[in-house]
């Protein structure tokens, strides 16, 4: 229920009864837009009022001209700050009283960032282990190996497997497996050689890969995990009876009915997770996703997606994620996002959409923060010379109060720029409109001044929100001249 349209008694509305009231700090130009879109987004689970601060953009919205103009008579239970807002919110928070939290930094992500009940998705939670495969593992020495830990860790690995290579010598298996314990990592080994998975074993490995209903006998001596594969490809009833041979002495596993690649077997693998969750409804498995990630010539964001979309619907809480190849350079952050989108649409009951950007590497589900006819009202409200660069449907626009131009190539704007004679000012514009059209032709999201976004396949620099921005390229040029 919207609160900022006045009554033709002048008085305002008042609030839904028990619903949460949220106050909408916006500047001139934006008011508009953020008033239509609430408006459309019908029946909430929240009352909102939207509260102009009096600035032009929310660039300029500092926290002493908050303090300043904000008077919350409307009763609001938290406020919600532009996502580009420069201060510290805790500060807000303290003097009015009440939680002041950073929206998204464009309007158009509001309906995402509120759900259904007005607050932001929860991605804090997962249901799935990460196994991360150092597949060279035997060439790598201790220190090397600890290091590629410690980026798999960070990037949201859970365990770190040790990869054995066939006919490949491992000398320092046992002092790589105490090491990482040592160090506080989960560890699995995982070979064909039932010499080398005993070595692990007991130098302590959490897990042991690839055991099968002849090599389980391995697993009874030592306390680590094993993973269990049928003993023939493809023969679940083998993987079956490693499981009752487990299951009879008392140890805890995890079943891999084993995914293969496409044209060898791939459909018919994702039947054998299918049935083997049929078979065995409670035991634990694991997807081993390599085999599409690493051998598919697609962005392995989306194949991850898709595989943990099945991992998700089938409970299969483990997957062992493996980066050879250069495209797939980002896999465990996808697999780590990937597992925490899930998981928050399941437990919504909800598609996969709108809980986090991070697997929309190429493109965007909304690529325009404006239409044309908001840049054509944001572009009349100009008056000074510096130029704005926006995308929306029809192109690249630039505008300032002198002008207002748009063209579907880079090139076709530069002579109507004027800025021939000023070489820094040309080799922003240059920049930042390649940047834009760019990001225009693949349907990516497009924001003056902002690199552009390509998910966990390239994490965008952090930057201090409590600060405002530093003064940009051309202009700190000028005051250096």
């Amino acid at each position: 229920m919207p609160i900022s349209k006045p009554r033709s008694d002048g008085a305002t509305p008042n609030l839904q009864a028990m619903a949460e009231r949220l106050a909408f700090l916006t500047g001139h130009l934006a008011k508009v837009r953020l008033e239509r879109l609430l408006a459309g987004l019908g029946e909430t689970e929240f009352a909102w009022e939207i509260i102009d601060i009096g600035v032009k953009v929310a660039a300029l919205m500092s926290e002493e001209i908050i303090k300043r103009r904000l008077s919350l008579t409307g009763g609001a239970d938290r406020v919600i700050l532009p996502g580009r807002y420069r201060g510290d919110i805790e500060h807000l928070s303290n003097h009015f009283g009440v939680p002041f939290v950073r929206g998204p930094d464009e309007i158009a992500d509001l309906p995402a960032f509120l759900g259904r009940a007005g607050e932001p998705p929860d991605l804090s939670r997962h249901d799935m282990r990460i196994f991360a495969e150092i597949v060279d593992a035997p060439m790598l020495s201790v220190e090397a190996l600890v290091a590629r830990a410690r980026t798999l860790a960070a990037a949201g690995a859970d365990i770190i497997d040790l990869g054995c290579l066939p006919e490949t010598p491992f000398p320092l298996l046992e002092e790589a497996v105490i090491e990482l314990k040592a160090q506080g990592f989960l560890v699995s080994v995982d070979s064909a050689s039932t010499d080398e998975l005993s070595i692990g074993a007991r130098a302590g490995a959490d897990y042991v890969l690839s055991l099968d209903e002849n090599t389980l006998p391995l697993a009874f001596d030592h306390k680590a995990v094993p993973v269990l594969i049928p003993s023939t490809p493809g023969d679940l009833d083998s993987l079956g009876r490693a499981i009752e041979a487990a299951q009879r002495a008392g140890v805890a596993f995890i079943a891999d009915p084993v995914l293969d690649p496409i044209h060898f077997g791939f459909a018919a693998s994702l039947g054998r997770f299918i049935e083997a969750r049929r078979r065995w409804p409670e035991v634990e498995l694991l997807m081993g996703t390599g085999n599409l990630t690493e051998l598919t010539d697609a962005d392995s964001s989306g194949v991850t997606a898709v595989l943990a979309g099945l991992c998700s619907e089938l409970q299969i809480r483990n997957v062992l994620a493996v980066h050879v190849s250069p495209h797939t350079l980002r896999t465990i952050e996808e697999h780590d996002i990937a597992r925490r989108i899930l998981f928050a649409a399941k437990n919504d009951g909800a598609l996969p959409r709108s809980y986090h950007p991070g697997l929309l590497q190429v493109h965007d589900r909304k690529p325009f923060t404006a239409s044309t006819e908001d840049i054509a009202a944001l572009a009349a409200e100009v008056r000074d010379t510096n130029f704005r660069i926006m995308t929306a449907e029809d192109g690249i626009h630039v505008f300032n109060g002198k002008g207002h131009a748009v063209a579907k190539d880079a090139f076709e704007l530069f002579t109507g720029l004027g800025v021939e004679a000023d070489g820094a000012h040309a080799f922003y514009l240059g920049a930042e409109l390649m940047k834009a059209e760019i990001a225009w032709r693949l349907g990516k999201r497009y924001v003056q001044d902002e690199p552009l976004a390509w998910g966990v396949a390239a994490p965008a620099p952090e930057t201090d929100r409590t600060r405002l921005a530093e003064a940009g390229h051309t202009l700190r040029a000028k005051k250096e001249r």
